[in-house]
């Protein structure tokens, strides 16, 4: 036996105590070192849970995969689950913004078309109104005077038959079936060169009846409510009357009024002398319309009083 065999051979098998240098100094390379590997293959990675936004609650779902708020509310609102009572309301919703804004298209319909106007025609239209609303006044305080009247009368069944009669008396006039004279207007119209066509008459007549007209007579025709004019061979028929120029209106009323609504600009005066004819309006005190028409009997209405 060699002497490094036997060296070996007498060697301690345990080994010395180590110093406690040599002992930190191991334990800090240990730590450096990466862990060992177990069998089998490398550790699997866990996935980290789902983080929700600080003040956030995070929920599960129940396959374990977690829902933070934001996602629920998401889930929740999508797909839309609609209820009865929901589509009902969106309906009445959807009709009443449908209602407002066909009322504000209708309006800016009119507003645009009163812009668009020009200065004489913003007056006219006023003074209509004006007249208009002085006119429902009028018979306002009319019918207040009539039920004072009824009230305090001693013999209210007299009253009452003289206040009849009164209003027979006026709705003949309005009818044609009874005479009438007042202060009014006298309008001529000369067409010489034979341009004047019943629309232009017509718009004279619708004229003078906005102006207040209470009573019109054309050469001898009487204009009430159904009137009808049309063009005939050398002149207008008038209710199936043929009338040539000259056109005579006979118009009983206030002068004050009906002078001006015939005189505006772009009223009936100037549309007409455009046309080449020739227009005299002049006031009167006293204006007669004689012309009458025959009472109508209706056919199928009858009083129901009787």
């Amino acid at each position: 036996m060699s002497e490094r065999e036997q060296h070996e051979t007498t060697r301690p098998a345990v080994s010395p105590p180590r110093s406690a240098a040599e002992a930190s100094s191991t334990a800090g390379l240990r730590r450096e070192l990466p862990a060992e590997v177990p069998a089998g293959g490398p550790p699997a990675v866990e996935e980290p849970a789902a983080t929700a936004p600080p003040g956030e609650a995070v929920a599960a779902e129940p396959g374990g995969a977690a829902l933070t708020g934001r996602q629920r509310l998401a889930k929740g609102l999508w797909p839309p689950r609609v209820t009865r009572a929901q589509l009902i309301v969106a309906l009445l919703l959807f009709g009443l913004g449908f209602g407002l804004a066909v009322q504000v298209a209708s309006t800016s319909d009119t507003d645009s078309a009163l812009r668009g106007a020009r200065q004489e025609d913003l007056v006219r239209i006023l003074d209509e109104l004006d007249d208009r609303t002085e006119r429902l006044e009028d018979e306002k305080q009319g019918l207040e005077k009539q039920r004072d009247e009824l009230e305090n009368s001693s013999d209210q069944a007299e009253e009452a038959r003289r206040q009849t009669i009164e209003k027979e008396r006026q709705l003949g006039v309005l009818a044609g079936t009874v005479a009438a004279q007042g202060p009014g207007i006298e309008m001529t119209i000369e067409d010489m060169k034979g341009t004047v066509e019943s629309d232009m008459l017509l718009d004279a007549v619708q004229e003078l009846r906005a102006a207040g007209a209470e009573a019109i007579q054309v050469n001898g025709v009487r204009v009430v409510a159904g009137t009808y004019l049309t063009d005939v061979d050398g002149g207008v028929s008038v209710d199936g009357n043929k009338i040539k120029s000259p056109y005579r209106f006979k118009v009983i009323g206030k002068p004050q009024d009906l002078e001006p609504a015939l005189n505006i600009p772009g009223g009936v005066v100037q549309t007409l002398e455009k046309e080449q004819a020739t227009v005299t309006v002049e006031r009167a005190d006293k204006i007669v319309v004689d012309a009458l028409r025959a009472p109508k009997r209706p056919d199928y209405a009858r009083s129901s009083s009787q």
